[in-house]
């Protein structure tokens, strides 16, 4: 099963393709509906940007979690770059190494 969590029209969306899709707009709820979801045994959870920055400790709960992958996508608003680091830094703890680091900003 698929979920997804964050701002109504966001989710809504991935309701329209049978994603099991949970509003969410506070920490609370946040936090409630990743829970709920890993508990229906949810493998993927696609969570906006905005409320992933809401619980990062509920995300980093379920981190280690081999059967479920939380995925940061962005929301109504666009994307606020958490993904993006969030992608960089398990690529970082996955081999070690910044494989993706912007060698054009580190020389400035």
């Amino acid at each position: 099963m698929l979920g997804a969590v964050g701002e109504k029209d966001a989710v809504l969306v991935f309701q329209a393709i049978g994603v099991r899709a949970l509003p969410a707009a506070t920490a609370e709820e946040v936090n409630a509906a990743i829970h709920l979801l890993a508990k229906e045994g949810a493998r993927v959870i696609f969570i906006t940007e905005a409320a992933a920055r809401l619980a990062p400790e509920m995300i980093q709960r379920y981190a280690s979690d081999q059967q479920l992958s939380i995925i940061p996508v962005p929301g109504t608003r666009g994307t606020d770059g958490y993904g993006e680091l969030q992608v960089h830094l398990n690529v970082i703890k996955a081999i070690g190494s910044d494989i993706l680091a912007d060698n054009d900003r580190k020389e400035g």
